[in-house]
């Protein structure tokens, strides 16, 4: 083999290990590589498959003494494709697993390597949730280091705003629990902050009174009718809609299921996905009515086990995926015809999403010092998902999603959400950090001086490491 990393110095980490050692070639190599997004083709020479903090730690000991580029992967749904590198090790923490609750507390553990499909379904036992991703497949590490938005943020903040604790093993090998009262500095750079820390391994987690029925589902109109829903979601939203509603405008292909009527099928569709967080179930029926009014050619809003509606937008792996994104202050009659007008223009029929969904309440209400993701203000989040099957029809569609976002940027804060973009350049990153960048560069610099932790949406540790 040639390349980054020779045959002895892999077959020392495949016998230090107590998990397995992927090489190219091996039963379950072509597997363990693949991502969500299948644009990002890559063939590392080694995914050292991890079962517990040891092995963590000899990953990484094993990647910086062999000057081996190294990779963290989780959930892999990092559309950037930061969970891997070609020719080099990937340290694969997906078999650390398992949640555990304190249902008095109202707190959670897990392991770094659960999905938030699997860690709703045990804290869902005890009519328990807190914000995770809207993908029910998405890893929880990922989401929460990078900040964490879900359908709970309006009411309860986004994900990094209910942790208690993150365990994790730093570059030089020290494995540490970062708390409020417990290496405080690298706690606050870890809400949001992304992978440049260390390896994480387990987080614990502030629980809220959720479900398991919420009133909850989808509607769906013909495509034209998408400015009458987008006009009424703002409507509600600057009219004072309670916290526990959780909105989003979603245009997509009219999926071929049984309840879609067949003129919708394969055609362009806006719909809305609805959510209401509260208990009183009652309240959030009548706060409905107002789309119901529209006449929605679907109507599936209703009582539902909040684990299936967190799992009601999951896409299929094995998709080309292109996305990017804005925050916006304001969304003023120009900025909503631009979204409906490129909403309008998105490749049918295909798997593209063009999403526009509220922030405020506790999204804006955790944010200032507590946290380093800048302009958490923002009242408005803007996505163009691209995803789409041929390599062929990657310019069509990669230049939608470009072109819808860049027709709405005058109307930008310039904040971002950095899980829903893939590599942008640095400039995007410090965007999505604003005055907080050179704090987390000086936190780098404390714990990953060598900037080790480089494949992430990265941030350069300080010239100067800061006295403790």
């Amino acid at each position: 083999m040639t390349g980054t990393v020779g045959d002895s110095a892999l077959q020392e980490l495949r016998g230090a290990l107590a998990g397995r050692l992927l090489r190219p070639g091996d039963a379950g190599y072509d597997d363990a590589r693949s991502l969500f997004n299948a644009m990002v083709d890559v063939r590392p020479a080694a995914i050292a498959q991890c079962t517990d903090v040891t092995d963590v730690r000899t990953a990484i000991a094993h990647g910086r003494a062999h000057g081996i580029p190294t990779a963290v992967r989780s959930g892999g749904h990092s559309v950037a494709g930061s969970s891997t590198v070609e020719d080099g090790l990937v340290i694969d923490v997906r078999a650390l697993k398992g949640v555990t609750v304190d249902p008095q507390a109202r707190t959670a553990r897990c392991g770094a390597g659960v999905t938030w499909g699997e860690f709703d379904a045990v804290t869902q036992q005890h009519g328990l949730a807190t914000t995770g991703g809207r993908v029910s497949t998405t890893g929880v590490a990922g989401l929460t280091l990078g900040g964490g938005s879900g359908w709970l943020e309006r009411k309860h903040g986004l994900s990094c705003d209910n942790l208690r604790a993150v365990e994790l093993v730093t570059a030089d090998g020290e494995h540490l629990r970062a708390s409020a009262d417990e290496h405080p500095e690298l706690f606050w750079a870890l809400h949001g902050g992304g992978g440049n820390f260390g390896v994480a391994t387990a987080f614990e987690f502030d629980l809220h009174p959720v479900g398991p029925e919420v009133i909850a589902g989808l509607m769906l109109w013909p495509g034209e009718r998408g400015s009458e829903v987008t006009q009424l979601l703002r409507a509600e939203i600057e009219g004072g809609a309670p916290e526990e509603l959780a909105l989003a405008v979603v245009y997509l292909t009219g999926p071929p299921e049984p309840f879609v009527p067949e003129s919708l099928r394969g055609r362009l569709c806006c719909g809305l996905a609805f959510l209401w967080a509260g208990d009183d179930h009652a309240a959030g029926l009548a706060q409905a009515e107002p789309f119901r009014a529209l006449g929605p050619a679907v109507d599936l809003v209703g009582p539902m086990p909040y684990t299936q509606f967190q799992s009601m937008i999951d896409d299929p792996p094995g998709l080309r995926n292109y996305w990017t994104g804005d925050y916006l202050d304001a969304l003023p009659d120009e900025a909503l015809d631009l979204f409906v007008e490129n909403s309008e223009r998105m490749p049918v029929p295909s798997a593209c999403q063009a999403i526009l969904f509220p922030w405020g309440g506790a999204v804006a209400r955790n944010g200032g010092e507590g946290t380093p993701m800048a302009k958490r203000e923002a009242t408005w989040v803007c996505h163009p998902f691209a995803l789409w099957e041929q390599a062929a029809d990657d310019a069509a569609h990669i230049s939608w999603a470009r072109a819808a976002s860049a027709d709405l940027k005058r109307f930008a804060s310039g904040g971002v959400y950095l899980n829903f973009i893939g590599d942008e350049g640095s400039g995007r990153v410090r965007a999505a950090f604003g005055e907080s960048y050179d704090r987390l560069a000086r936190v780098k610099a404390t714990y990953d001086p060598d900037n080790f932790f480089h494949f992430n949406q990265n941030i350069e540790p300080a010239s100067a490491q800061p006295t403790a």
